[in-house]
């Protein structure tokens, strides 16, 4: 397929706002696709390269890319200044300087050079970029080259997520939806997205079956429901259950295996996220564990050298950057506690029940270094029990008790009622936290004038969509408030997001494009007239930036809805 017919679909999808628009429309696309080109092109609709935890990045900032549109061009990079101030999109600014015929490029080749792009590093490689990026602009019509200019500087962003394409995957097999579970399980146990639209494309539904877990390719990982209390646990999960400390820490999705001789370690986060890089010392450690491969699910947890104490998330969190490594590591060291094996030396354990896992996990992870640990358990059969490892686990600094269903598989992607979260929180007002994505921002006023931000709207997530639970005005921190406004500033975008539904009396001064999510705490849920979730939280306060989260992942308002209910019991 030529580029020019895929930015047709592009700017068809741009317009668009209906999820089942857009889900049509890109299974014609799919349809139209070439299996040697589904992939690329499942990825160029996503305004990436690869799956996220590949970690392929342009490194293209605005102002280079202003530089690379004046080189296109043979124009001054102040005209592209000007215009760029005009348009506000530096994707509309390239195609106004674009020939209006452009070369016949096919995408594969275009893909092919953005990769090489990419893929440029070490000296001189800004001017490489910059000179192999204006080559391919100069070589495509101004159509194309408005979303091939996006996607370096992650702007392309057209509305949908990964579950639409999963739903378009099965309109393009079967001419409906009903394939999406199918397609989805498969995409819960090997995340690249891309692989799995060539797989279908290639071989159909049945070439689903076969995908199982492969150490280098992240899982998702299970998710935990929410219950009111001890007795509500026990009536759902199960008359007897394994009890386990909730650490408040990272989530780490442990991956093992040899390869040329040579053991092989990847630590992928929550979002799925390549973490290896961050946490030498936990690499070190897992490499000593007697397995020649293994997927484990696990929680990484700061602790105090000399008190042994677990630190809070704010401390942990520290952990997570990608300069200073050794020197953090040696002020805030980790533990890393497992507590699921999903495959081990070639076999997949995700339908085997949760107990028979246990037994395999005791016999393969025993402490190592001290740095790593298999999460203790107790098996227990009464809400008092319950309560009192609650209690005890909340003493020594931890967030509270996970509850798992013995016989339960692993459900990889999954919420359910296999596992159970039992917080500080869940008998005393709303159960849970929950996680928002932060939409916009309003101006401070008075003494917060300083802080840049006074207000901030947050909202939850309804299918494709982002609706609006709460505009919060107090409840942080003088530090807070100014850690917000410097994060915010680099989201602020220009017009609303597509995503977004925001009544008009709340709409912010400044819009922020959709990438932090916040942690919030609420005294109530209330119902509301004016936030388009029709929920509001009632005194919401800050309790933390969730930068291992990401979008796809805040609350969702059928979760929202069922904190809701739990207030009523």
């Amino acid at each position: 397929m030529r580029f020019r017919e895929l930015a047709v679909y592009l700017e068809k999808l741009e317009k668009t706002s209906s999820r089942n628009e857009i889900t049509q429309i890109l299974a014609e696309l799919f349809k139209k696709s070439h299996p040697s080109e589904i992939d690329k092109i499942v990825y160029l609709v996503s305004g990436e390269l690869a799956p996220n935890y590949k970690g392929i990045v342009f490194n293209i900032a605005e102002r280079l890319m202003m530089r690379i549109i004046a080189k296109a061009y043979d124009v001054k990079v102040e005209d592209v200044k000007v215009a760029f101030k005009e348009k506000g999109d530096l994707g509309e600014v390239a195609g106004s300087f674009a020939k209006e015929k452009g070369g016949n490029i096919e995408i594969s080749a275009v893909f092919a050079r953005m990769l090489e792009i990419a893929a440029e590093g070490g000296g001189g490689s800004q001017e490489r970029k910059i000179t192999k990026t204006a080559e391919l602009f100069s070589s495509l019509d101004p159509l194309s080259v408005r979303f091939v200019a996006r996607i370096p500087v992650g702007k392309l962003r057209l509305g949908f997520s990964d579950m639409t394409i999963l739903d378009a995957l099965s309109v393009m097999v079967k001419g409906d939806k009903s394939a999406r579970p199918l397609v989805e399980r498969a995409f819960n146990v090997s995340v690249d997205i891309g692989k799995i639209a060539k797989r279908v494309k290639e071989r159909g539904l049945s070439g689903l079956k076969e995908v199982a877990p492969e150490p280098g390719t992240p899982i998702r990982p299970s998710l935990a429901e929410r219950l009111p209390s001890a007795e509500k646990i026990l009536e759902k999960v199960g008359e007897k259950v394994a009890i386990e400390p909730k650490y408040d820490g990272f989530r780490a999705m442990v991956n093992i295996w040899e390869e040329a001789g040579e053991k092989k370690v990847m630590i992928f986060s929550r979002n799925l996220e390549n973490t290896t890089q961050m946490f030498p010392d936990l690499v070190d450690a897992i490499k000593k564990i007697k397995v020649k491969s293994a997927i484990f699910d696990a929680e990484a947890i700061g602790y105090d050298l000399k008190t042994g104490k677990f630190l809070p998330f704010q401390e942990t969190v520290q952990r997570k950057r990608k300069h200073d490594i050794e020197e953090i590591a040696k002020k805030f060291p980790l533990k890393l506690f497992i507590f699921d094996i999903l495959y081990k030396d070639g076999k997949s354990f995700l339908t085997t029940p949760f107990g028979e896992r246990r037994k395999i996990l005791e016999g393969t992870v025993g402490k190592v270094d001290g740095k790593i640990e298999l999460t203790r358990q107790e098996i227990v059969d009464s809400p008092g029990e319950i309560r009192r490892l609650q209690k005890e686990y909340l003493t020594e600094g931890l967030e509270g008790a996970l509850i798992k269903k013995i016989d339960a598989p692993y459900k990889a992607g999954a919420r359910g009622y296999h596992w159970v979260k039992y917080k500080k929180t869940t008998e005393e007002g709303v159960a849970d936290t929950i996680d928002c994505l932060m939409m916009g921002v309003n101006v401070g006023k008075g003494r917060r004038t300083g802080f840049g931000a006074g207000a901030f709207l947050v909202g939850i997530k309804k299918g494709e969509k982002f609706e609006t639970v709460s505009k919060i005005g107090t409840g942080l921190t003088d530090e807070q408030w100014r850690e917000l406004n410097k994060r915010a500033k680099k989201l602020f975008v220009s017009e609303k997001p597509k995503e977004y539904e925001v009544h008009k009396n709340l709409e912010p001064d400044t819009w922020a494009k959709p990438s932090l999510v916040v942690e919030i705490l609420a005294d109530e849920i209330t119902r509301s007239p004016i936030h388009t979730a029709g929920l509001a939280l009632r005194f919401p306060r800050l309790i933390r930036f969730r930068d291992e989260k990401n979008p796809d992942q805040v609350t969702t308002l059928r979760e929202l809805e069922e904190l809701f209910e739990m207030q009523k019991i």
